[in-house]
């Protein structure tokens, strides 16, 4: 089986793989402080959990990471609980895709998982919009070709700097509400925080799809993806697990 890790500046997305099909997946926290032995007891009971027999059955192991201090802790990690050294998704590694950037070394690991999954499976010109600490946006074209993109805060970092700056503000559950015109202080920064984001999507996307001249379909993954993707106009799919099938896919092509 492979095992493959995502590390994000928030959280961690671990799925299991036994060929093409995924048969569990676990969200955690990234905490950069936390010890080798600590991460290495959190996953590797994660992965007793799920019964599918000793750590021995896990064959492979891919990690795209955006901290790279949190490779400090996995790596050793790998070796020590499951004794595999993990392929780790960066210059150097089969893509299978061109990427047009200025200097490909910076883009996101992430952004490159996301787009070669989304573009093995929907085999056209695509926007991926991924809802992290960071909500991303990259356009893939019809040949299969990264283009870049753009990198806006977080629906999360924006609401935080509302409730900390401030002062009379609460902080407020991220829900819809029922209303664009609120009568009471909670709802109207939800509609704000909401709406406003879902028009910050509306507007990117539609900013990229008239620089392209053309009409690729817009895919949403994330965590916060499901949230706030029916508020919008554009985003055509939600596709949680997006990013641990590009992870698979990469795997495949490094094999």
């Amino acid at each position: 089986m492979l095992l493959v890790v995502d590390v994000g500046n928030t959280n961690t997305v671990l799925g299991l793989f036994d060929g093409e099909t995924l048969v569990h997946d676990w969200r955690i926290r990234t905490v950069v402080d936390h010890t080798v032995d600590e991460y290495g007891m959190l996953i590797y009971n994660l992965y007793k959990s799920s019964k599918l027999g000793g750590a021995k059955r896990i064959s492979d192991i891919i990690i795209s990471c955006v901290v790279p201090p949190m490779l400090n802790i996995l790596e050793p990690l790998c070796e020590k609980y499951f004794h595999l050294r993990p392929l780790i998704v960066g210059p150097g590694v089969k893509t299978g895709m061109p990427i047009y950037y200025d200097n490909p070394r910076e883009v996101g690991a992430d952004r490159i998982v996301n787009a070669v999954a989304a573009f093995e499976k929907y085999r056209r010109d695509l926007i991926i919009v991924d809802f992290g600490t960071a909500t991303t946006f990259d356009y893939v074209s019809q040949k299969g070709e990264y283009m870049g993109g753009c990198i806006a805060p977080g629906i999360m970092i924006s609401s935080e700097a509302l409730f900390e700056r401030a002062a009379k503000l609460p902080r407020v559950e991220l829900s819809k509400p029922k209303s664009i015109i609120a009568k009471d202080t909670v709802s109207s920064m939800q509609a704000g925080i909401m709406y406003g984001y879902a028009g910050l999507v509306d507007g990117i996307v539609q900013r990229m799809q008239a620089e392209v001249k053309g009409d690729p379909v817009v895919v949403a993954t994330g965590g916060l993806a499901k949230i706030v993707a029916p508020e919008t106009k554009t985003i055509a799919v939600v596709d949680d697990m997006l990013t641990l099938e590009g992870l698979r896919l990469i795997h495949l092509r490094n094999k």
